[in-house]
């Protein structure tokens, strides 16, 4: 099996023909206003949402959960200057959330070759977070595929005049690094996928079902992390193979 969890052609299978049928939620501020409560509604809404979902063989195996939150600056400030990296004002950096492969060489490694492209970029990698996570509540099946999860933080360079062109530059920058690290010789770099990378967004999400979101997930009961847009998404693999990558569009 490929290390994204997708089997080669066979038979009638190619996976060229995969797609989903999956449950998706929005809560927003009409306003606007960002609150720790609008994310928490999120995550309730996932919950319902499970019916929407699948589980595999394992009733804690599910085919994948997440939510898109706008990035929660307040939250990022203070996790951020615990690690002794100073952030800039909100829109003058973007957050990568950031599958990396399990063994230390080769995360340092991994991260050593997105910091280059970011770089060839002409943006600067302020340091990185390694997001805490629980899976206890998984399935060994889960388990076994699970990624390592890191976010990065980027100063948006002199090249990129706006939020705009920022947004565009770090789109290159996840494409470039994907390319770049699908053609090393990095071991395990099929455990290496790029879950958002914006200045505006971030995701959380993994091959979860709904209601394993919270727990494997601590920032997100952080009062701090807030936000006025929560987008939710229960995935249903159909005639598809769920996917640690594929768990949130």
């Amino acid at each position: 099996m490929e290390l994204n969890g997708l089997p080669k052609p066979e038979g009638l299978y190619d996976p060229r023909l995969e797609h989903d049928a999956c449950g998706v939620g929005f809560v927003v501020h009409i306003k606007g206003k960002k609150s720790h409560d609008i994310v928490a509604q999120g995550i309730q809404l996932l919950v319902n949402l499970e019916h929407r979902g699948a589980c595999g063989a394992e009733k804690n195996a599910g085919d994948g959960a997440g939510i898109l939150t706008q990035i929660p600056h307040a939250f990022f400030l203070k996790q951020a200057t615990a690690l002794g990296i100073s952030l800039p004002a909100p829109g003058e950096y973007g957050v990568g959330q950031i599958f990396l492969p399990r063994e230390k060489d080769s995360i340092a490694e991994a991260k050593k070759l997105f910091a280059r492209c970011a770089e060839d970029c002409g943006q600067k990698v302020l340091g990185w977070r390694e997001v805490p996570t629980d899976n206890k509540d998984l399935g060994e099946s889960v388990k076994s595929v699970e990624p390592t999860h890191h976010q990065v933080f980027i100063k948006r360079g002199t090249n990129a005049a706006d939020a705009v062109a920022f947004e565009r530059k770090l789109y290159v920058i996840r494409k470039y690094a994907e390319r770049v690290i699908r053609e090393s010789g990095l071991p395990d770099r099929g455990l290496f996928y790029v879950g958002s990378l914006s200045c505006k967004t971030i995701v959380y999400k993994g091959l979860f079902i709904s209601s394993q979101v919270l727990d494997y997930f601590p920032d997100l009961r952080d009062p701090s992390y807030e936000s006025a847009l929560a987008l939710v998404h229960s995935r249903f693999s159909t005639n598809t193979f769920p996917s640690w990558p594929l768990a949130h569009p």
